[in-house]
């Protein structure tokens, strides 16, 4: 296991920053998502690491070692790609002997580590067959026992999932972390996907643009976003935004829309108080909206909202409303009677809202 950490690290490509500016440390045996749109720059991270990418400024150290000029050879990390990169004409057995073959071990400590990572991934009856009679999830399964053999003291994974259908993601996610709690190995895991990242990752790092957003455990970051970027990229569906301004009343200060159909009071920050009149967004994920209050809990505000479309799905239903110009997602059990055309009010958890400067 290593320990990973970089300081004030970018990566330019002519005048564009792919990265720009990151600190963070991935800890030993930690496993680290770093989450964002195509083209935030989280493959670049990655590749940095690995040695694959040079780094215009700053350093990297990997196990507390400078690690910027370092060879990928000498780096003791392990790859798995998306696209699998399987040599075609190997069988499974010798695309995961091969590497080992090339570091000069003897055959028998190769076909000892390639049984043990067979036997770890359940693919022993794979071990003859050539990447064309393999399925996704098969050829995904020896890419990540190619990685296995080598005992490497990091895991890269550069959205290794992504190929693959549904359900077979999902079933990947599981052996992925299985494999993790197993080999109590450094992972570095790249994806798009928010889920994935949600269910996979100790913390995660969300990019956008080149730069760290927020690094926190998936918790707290679905709880206490510290950005708009955050707070709509985290959560499927995404958090609804409502456009407002912060307005003093007498009975305090309160966030309210251009409609006036939603007033909220504001919680208690100092920078408020100077923001009188100015813009604010009010953010409030779809479960925290209600058909109705709860029994016994105060801190709700009304919205007055038209259904504009009902999505049952068996076990949920989302309502997409109108609030004035804006539209909101509600998330609700399928035993409350929304109908679809209709106006209703709907509840906001006010305690569990996100206020975001404009």
């Amino acid at each position: 296991m290593a320990t990973i950490r970089f300081e004030q690290v970018s990566k330019r490509f002519d005048k564009v920053a792919a990265v720009d500016n990151v600190s963070f440390e991935v800890n030993e045996g930690e496993f680290m998502v770093l989450v964002g749109p195509s083209g935030c720059g989280k493959s670049t991270l990655l590749r940095m690491i690995a040695g694959l990418e040079d780094i215009t400024e700053g350093k990297l150290y990997l196990d507390g070692k400078l690690a910027n000029d370092l060879p990928p050879k000498d780096r003791d990390i392990a790859i798995v790609f998306q696209n699998y990169a399987l040599y075609p004409h190997m069988t499974a057995y010798e695309n995961l002997a091969f590497g080992l073959k090339i570091r000069g071990l003897s055959k028998s400590d190769i076909h000892e580590k390639v049984m043990e990572a067979a036997r770890i991934l359940e693919i022993e009856p794979l071990l003859e067959r050539k990447p064309k009679a393999m399925s996704g999830g098969q050829r995904q399964r020896v890419a990540i026992g190619r990685a296995i053999v080598r005992q490497p003291k990091v895991f890269l994974f550069d959205e290794p999932l992504s190929n693959l259908d549904a359900k077979l993601r999902g079933q990947m996610r599981l052996e992925i972390a299985r494999l993790h709690k197993q080999l109590k190995t450094t992972v570095v895991y790249v994806t798009h996907d928010q889920v994935e990242a949600m269910t996979l990752g100790d913390r995660i790092a969300v990019v956008n643009k080149g730069k760290i957003q927020q690094i926190d455990t998936p918790q707290r970051l679905y709880d206490e976003p510290k950005n708009r970027f955050v707070a709509g990229f985290i959560g499927s569906p995404p958090m609804n935004f409502i456009e407002g301004k912060i307005e003093q009343t007498p009975a305090g200060l309160v966030f309210s829309d251009p409609t006036r159909q939603l007033i909220v009071p504001l919680p208690e920050r100092p920078e408020f108080s100077t923001q009188i009149g100015q813009p604010l967004t009010f953010g409030i994920r779809p479960e925290h909206l209600h058909t109705h209050p709860a029994k016994g809990e105060k801190h709700y505000a009304a919205l007055s909202v038209e259904v504009q479309l009902l999505e049952r799905l068996g076990y949920e239903s989302f309502a997409f409303a109108r609030l004035g110009e804006q539209q909101v997602v509600a998330r609700f059990s399928p035993e409350e009677n929304v109908v679809s055309g209709e106006k209703i009010s709907l509840f906001a958890e006010t305690g569990k809202a996100s206020f975001f400067a404009q």
